[in-house]
């Protein structure tokens, strides 16, 4: 009887204190000395998650276009990426046109671009850059609401797709 008892609460103990062993192995596995983080590192570190977040944009855009059957995206001028400044100044400008209140549609991507403009507002600070103020949105009716939409969703797209090939360009004001 005892035999019985002893076995499911082995089993007990061990599924208790496995997750604790995990950790303390883990521990183990780190290394001796951590060198402190540098601000080069910290700045890599975060035009890394600003092209991650601007890649989960571009991605969240694609589903949007999937579930609307939209057509594939068309090719918009935007202006180029010249830097921290020159970014958050457009990103501003395209946050203000996904603010629509026609349409709920584009919430997950205005919420974005939104939080995109944050990380890189939080990184020219870090590098004390000089932003210019937010251009004032402009709070217009379109007859055709669902094709300004799409122009919107194409230049955001287009703007964030190159900021893959522009991703030094984070490093300067």
């Amino acid at each position: 009887m005892t035999k019985c008892i002893l076995k499911p609460m082995f089993a007990f103990s061990f599924r208790m204190y496995m997750p604790l062993a995990l950790v303390y192995a883990s521990f183990l596995t780190l290394p001796a000395s951590t060198s402190p983080a540098t601000k080069g590192n910290v700045i890599q570190i975060q035009v890394h998650n600003i092209v991650n977040l601007a890649q989960t944009t571009v991605a969240h855009i694609r589903k949007l276009r999937m579930q609307l059957l939209m057509a594939p995206p068309i090719e918009i001028t935007t202006p180029p990426i010249k830097g921290l400044a020159s970014f958050s100044h457009y990103l501003k400008h395209l946050d203000n046109e996904l603010q629509s209140p026609d349409t709920d549609l584009l919430s997950q991507i205005q919420a974005d671009v939104s939080s995109l403009d944050g990380k890189v507002q939080s990184l020219g600070l870090m590098m004390n850059c000089p932003f210019q103020p937010r251009p004032t949105a402009e709070v217009s009716r379109f007859l055709f609401p669902d094709i300004h939409h799409y122009w919107t969703i194409a230049k955001v797209e287009n703007y964030l797709e190159s900021l893959h090939l522009n991703r030094d360009k984070l490093k300067v004001c």
